[in-house]
């Protein structure tokens, strides 16, 4: 039985911004990417061969799970990116408790998203090397954070997840629905504000799937939580669901 995950262990830092909505975790104003022939954000007198998002405007709360709906090349997974850090959209603002970080330079924003972001992929990007308890450490290797203290951590967290017998297996010995909890222990390790997932149950039968949904919706009760979906299970828990449709957002409902 998945125990209750991760009420906030510790008071939040200051919030690093002050003009958003106090309980306003993210927020996308005005967003256009485009990728022109070398990928990545364009020159301005440069034509555009890929516009992936045109004009997205949206918010997700502290509390708060959004699903992003849509066809593949809809935009989800380039939203995701752009909450992140991991891009610089064409033109636009991403704020993340309040900090535009596309007004970041690269290393501030590497430093916010390994403080306040964690991230869920579809294919779980676990190290096929280490033990699931050093692969749920690794963000506090990056962060700094003693050996000692990493270990206490990831060993909380793998029992929060339901795999406290499993700490030292590796990815190989692992189920896909074994990988996946690992990788949102991971996710959680740095006590994020927002946690991004993308496809988080698209390699996962329907009964994992389900056990992966409730622990996203756990996560969930005191953090911003923006998932990317096909599948209807996943949307179901949702508090509101963004729809997309080529880049653009089409239907924000809840």
């Amino acid at each position: 039985m998945i125990q209750r995950v991760l009420r906030r262990s510790s008071a939040r830092d200051s919030q690093t911004g002050g003009d958003s909505d106090a309980n306003t975790a993210v927020r996308l104003d005005g967003v256009t990417h485009s990728y022109g022939s070398a990928g990545g954000r364009l020159d301005a007198d440069r034509d555009p061969t890929v516009i992936a998002l045109r004009d997205v405007t949206l918010t997700c709360d502290s509390g708060e799970v959004v699903g992003l709906e849509g066809p593949s090349g809809s935009g989800k997974s380039t939203i995701l990116h752009a909450i992140a850090g991991l891009l610089v959209p064409t033109t636009g603002s991403v704020e993340i408790l309040g900090t535009d970080i596309t007004r970041l330079s690269d290393h501030e924003r590497t430093r916010l998203r390994r403080r306040h972001v964690g991230i869920v992929f579809q294919r779980f990007h676990l190290l096929p090397s280490l033990s699931a308890r050093a692969n749920v450490a690794l963000p506090l290797v990056q962060a700094g954070v003693p050996r000692s203290a990493r270990r206490e951590r990831a060993t909380t967290l793998l029992s929060d997840v339901g795999l406290s017998g499993r700490a030292t297996h590796l990815p190989s010995e692992l189920s896909g629905g074994e990988c996946q909890r690992v990788a949102i222990a991971r996710a959680l390790a740095t006590d994020p504000d927002v946690i991004v997932a993308d496809e988080p149950t698209g390699e996962l039968d329907t009964e994992t799937g389900s056990t992966v949904l409730e622990l996203l919706t756990d996560v969930g009760s005191d953090r911003a939580v923006v998932v990317a979906s096909h599948d209807d299970d996943t949307l179901a828990i949702t508090d509101r669901v963004v729809t997309l449709r080529d880049g653009s957002v089409m239907l924000d409902e809840g």
